[in-house]
């Protein structure tokens, strides 16, 4: 397997559950602390050995762009008044051999469409995907974990883990045999099932190393749950022609999504890192 270098960040989405805070600005830029919720992810992918940053945007996310971009005044007035400590963090922000890609999603497909658009910057390389809603806090990346699974088993390669029975109808789902460790391959995998349908309790989380061959899936694939263009089905689409692979990562998810979730990372991410109580 090739080497992992090109990162998909979906975020075109509108943030609704967020409402009124992402009228205007993007949900991935909500801060958890004192960063925004895509900066961990990309910090994520970064840590992975990832050096190709691609963002799927839609409209309204001109922040993100600028938020990894240079900031010329600001550095400016920062270094006129020396904090220094501060101007490392604007400037730092990614490491200077790191590129960011752009790409419009023009209409709100679903997240497999949103891959797709990838598809000519990614070539034929195997990539990950990493979604921002989901906050994973490890002492190893968790993509780096996934990659790494990749390679040993020379296939694709998907961020699970176990969550109450009844809540299987929010999550793809997927049914896997034991390989080693924490590694299972994936015998079926089907989006949002009802608790008594689902194969197991053993859900996709957003982390994902894929093969380049998921792009051909992707465009054969019809519209499913919700009406969108469902990843989890081209998934179930490239289990036919290729080995996929479960893996239940080390570290702890916060779902971002909800706001729940979102507190509960500010909490503990406050807590663990800045020393902050609450």
């Amino acid at each position: 397997m090739k080497p992992v270098r090109k990162a998909v960040f979906p975020v075109a989405g509108l943030g609704t559950r967020f409402l009124p805070a992402t009228k205007a600005s993007p949900k991935e830029m909500l801060p958890v602390v004192d960063k925004p919720l895509i900066q961990y992810a990309v910090e994520e992918a970064v840590a992975a050995g990832v050096t190709d940053l691609i963002f799927i945007i839609g409209r309204n996310k001109r922040a993100i762009e600028d938020h990894f971009d240079s900031a010329p005044e600001l550095e400016a007035v920062l270094e006129a008044k020396q904090k220094h400590e501060l101007l490392d963090s604007v400037r730092n922000i990614l490491p200077p051999h790191v590129n960011c890609i752009y790409i419009r999603q023009a209409s709100p497909l679903g997240l497999g469409h949103a891959v797709l658009c990838a598809a000519p910057v990614v070539g034929d390389e195997p990539f990950a995907v990493l979604l921002a809603d989901d906050l994973i806090d490890a002492d190893v990346a968790v993509t780096r974990q996934l990659i790494q699974a990749a390679h040993a088993q020379n296939g694709s390669v998907i961020g699970v883990q176990e969550v109450p029975k009844q809540d299987t109808d929010k999550y793809g789902i997927v049914a896997a045999e034991p390989v080693d460790g924490r590694t299972e391959q994936i015998t079926s995998i089907v989006e949002k099932p009802k608790p008594a349908d689902a194969p197991s309790n053993l859900a996709v989380v957003g982390r994902y190393v894929l093969e380049p061959q998921i792009f051909e899936m992707l465009r054969r694939t019809q519209q499913g749950v919700g009406g969108e263009i469902q990843l989890t089905d081209a998934i179930a689409a490239l289990l036919n022609e290729r080995k996929v692979f479960a893996y239940r990562y080390e570290g702890t998810r916060y779902d971002c999504g909800s706001k729940a979730g979102f507190f509960e990372a500010t909490v503990a991410i406050g807590r663990k890192y800045h020393g902050l109580t609450v």
